[in-house]
């Protein structure tokens, strides 16, 4: 049986849905511990010019979802960047957990060569879709995941590698 492009990234994301989840709430019982402002927290960079907490989890979110969209071609979910509050990140982590969950594990079979176009302000950067999972979508939802995760870490909640990996 062959490895399928959903096989190596939807259940892939899940686990680090769940597990972001629960180091975002240990950010929040520690800034009510601590009596600090959770924009503190929420607005954490670890230099002025990277994005914030928030958009780490925003950022997350999107690469997860338009992996099913871009490669599976799953009609998107649009999810603003409103989030202002660790309900509001927790409400976007469900969501995004509710839609690669109602994505077909087979919305992305034989699309391994099919091209899927990423568009950014500085262009357009073609991918076939395994090159897009494998080369774009995997490695850039763990840098979000990451940054998340160091952001809270730097800021002195008391989160570790058990934190980042998750419970089995």
């Amino acid at each position: 049986m062959s490895l399928s492009l959903y096989d190596v990234s939807v259940p892939a994301f899940l686990p680090a849905f769940d597990a972001m989840s629960a180091f975002l709430e240990k950010g929040r019982a520690f800034a009510d511990a601590q009596g600090l402002p959770h924009a503190e927290l929420l607005d954490a960079r670890l230099i002025g010019d990277m994005a914030p907490l928030t958009a780490q989890v925003q950022r997350a979110s999107d690469t997860a979802k338009f992996t099913v969209v871009r490669v599976g071609q799953v009609e998107n979910m649009a999810i603003p960047d409103e989030e202002a509050s660790f309900d509001d990140l927790q409400t976007r982590i469900a969501r995004t957990v509710a839609f690669l969950k109602a994505a077909p594990a087979t919305c992305m079979d034989g699309r391994e060569e099919a091209e899927v176009v990423l568009t950014t302000p500085n262009g357009a950067i073609p991918f076939t879709g395994r090159s897009y999972v494998l080369g774009f979508a995997l490695p850039n939802f763990y840098f979000h995941v990451t940054t998340a995760y160091a952001l809270l870490r730097h800021k002195g909640v008391p989160v570790g590698k058990m934190d980042f990996l998750g419970r089995p």
